[in-house]
Order: structure tokens, then C-alpha cells, then sequence
């Protein structure tokens, strides 16, 4: 499907507001990690080696979902945040509706 100007520019919204959600979780996850450190639930190679095992793979997470983004993968990154709940369908609102039933459909494979 072919993104009308209007439908590209909310995309884009759409994939920055998943993508601040994403940062905002890996941080969460990370915080949890040395919040159990500092609590002594952890030793330091432990919690070192959970935080940093966390941080890379949420490293690889992220530039597979985001890197060398164009318009012809918004749809495609777009229903993988709807897939995982970092979005949901209230932030597909502006999309036209054409675009909105393509995401879900491909957020339903």
C-alpha cells in the first residue's frame, strides 16, 4: 500500500511515540536491574553481566526495528509496536482508514 503525504507524516509520529515508549521500557528493565544490585540480590558480575546482556540485546532490538527506516517498512514497524503493546489502536486514530486496516492486518500474521 502506497502512504498518502498525510498518512507518512503520522506514521512517523506514530513510530517516534513507539520508539520513546521502547527507550522508556529497556530503561525500566535496566533500573529494575540495578535496583536488585544495589540491594544486594545481586553480586557485581552478576548484575553487571544481566545489565549489560539486557542492554545489548535491547541494542539489537532496537536497530532491527528502526534502522535504515523508509517509508516502504512504516506499516511493517508500525504493526510490530501494535503487536507488542507499545502502541495501541487509540494511536492509529489519524490514520486514514485504509492504512489503519493494513496495520492491524499485518499486526495480525
Amino acid at each position: 500500500m502506497e502512504l498518502s503525504k498525510k498518512d507518512k507524516k503520522t506514521a512517523r509520529e506514530i513510530i517516534e511515540l513507539g520508539l520513546l515508549k521502547e527507550f522508556e521500557n529497556g530503561l525500566m528493565k535496566a533500573d529494575k536491574i540495578i535496583t536488585n544490585w544495589k540491594s544486594e540480590q545481586k553480586n557485581n558480575r552478576e548484575a553487571y553481566h544481566s545489565l549489560f546482556d539486557h542492554i545489548h540485546k535491547f541494542d539489537k532490538h532496537i536497530a532491527l526495528r528502526y534502522d535504515g527506516m523508509t517509508g516502504s517498512r512504516y506499516l511493517l514497524i508500525i504493526a510490530g509496536q501494535l503487536n507488542e503493546g507499545i502502541i495501541s489502536d487509540a494511536d492509529l486514530e489519524n490514520f486514514s482508514e485504509e492504512a489503519k486496516q493494513t496495520v492491524k492486518r499485518i499486526a495480525d500474521i
